[in-house]
């Protein structure tokens, strides 16, 4: 079986649409779905099903990429390292949110780029959830963080941490509902106060809302912002409310800068994922990241 072939098979499934398979290999369209075609008849059977918007791998598709990705992926890693090349000089690509990328991953990380052990160069990208894991299945990185567990077998993932999220505010907007820790059936005083936020769909105000409250906020957003550590710029300054992260306001709380405006028995959490392609791992300076960043989890709770 020719290995330019499985190669173009597997950016396919990896990008699930025939165009962005082409522009990630440098191909025309008709070229790759050419070889596509041709190994689909080496086979005797179909390994994609068209879609107007891209195509679906099917069972068989499915089963020869978990067979070769790994291995290609491998044979990519001694192409561009060389056998004789040390792979700690390898450059690790890693994808995530921002916030929790930059407060927590990054730090973490950097430690393995200096001269001690086996160091490897950095190199990071923000983006949500879905963003990150198209990237991961494109090639275009070697690890993501996501709030999200990817389905089939092309990505594993395994849990990194749970993050605490608290709904906080100026300490004046606590005087002015007259408690720093209101019942939940008082959610409505709540949806007084302006709300801060990363979008204008809620995200973070809507989940804390149906999880504590058992309701929707009926508020709509004062400013939205696309960066919780600027949200929590907006909420020191006294811009309305916001649901943060513990770990990102905690400086904040310790200050008195913000204070909880509600403390529920079980708080809201939101966990992250540890994303990488299947067999990658064989891959030393994705698995000694990867190890690295479960190792730092651990102080994080």
């Amino acid at each position: 079986m020719d290995l330019a072939l499985l190669r173009t098979f597997v950016t396919v499934h990896r990008a699930g649409s025939f165009t962005r398979a082409a522009a990630l290999l440098g191909l025309s369209q008709p070229a790759v779905t050419s070889q596509i075609r041709t190994l689909e008849r080496q086979l005797g059977r179909p390994l994609f099903l068209r879609q107007a918007r891209g195509v679906t791998p099917t069972t068989m598709g499915d089963e020869l990429a978990h067979k070769a990705a790994p291995h290609l992926d491998a044979l990519v890693e001694i192409a561009e390292t060389g056998p004789d090349n040390d792979a700690s000089l390898r450059t690790l690509h890693l994808a995530g949110p921002p916030e929790f990328t930059a407060e927590r991953a990054l730090p973490a990380l950097t430690e393995l780029t200096g001269d001690d052990g086996q160091p490897f160069a950095l190199r990071a990208s923000f983006g949500n959830a879905e963003e990150t894991l198209e990237g991961l299945a494109a090639g275009h990185h070697d690890l993501a963080i996501s709030t999200a567990r990817p389905r089939g077998a092309l990505l594993t993932a395994t849990t990194l941490c749970d993050e605490e999220h608290i709904l906080v505010a100026a300490p004046r907007w606590a005087e002015r509902i007259g408690s720093a820790n209101p019942d939940p059936k008082d959610a409505p005083a709540l949806d007084d106060l302006p709300l801060i936020e990363v979008h204008e769909s809620l995200p973070f105000v809507s989940r804390y809302w149906a999880s504590v409250f058992d309701s929707r906020p009926a508020a709509s957003g004062t400013v939205i912002v696309p960066d919780l550590r600027a949200v929590l710029a907006c909420a020191e300054a006294g811009a309305g409310l916001a649901v943060l992260p513990r770990y990102l306001c905690a400086l904040a709380l310790e200050r008195g800068e913000v204070v909880p405006l509600h403390e529920p028995a079980v708080p809201p959490l939101r966990t992250y994922f540890l994303v990488v392609r299947t067999g990658t791992l064989a891959m030393p300076h994705i698995a000694r990241a990867h190890e690295w960043l479960h190792r730092a989890a651990i102080g994080w709770g």
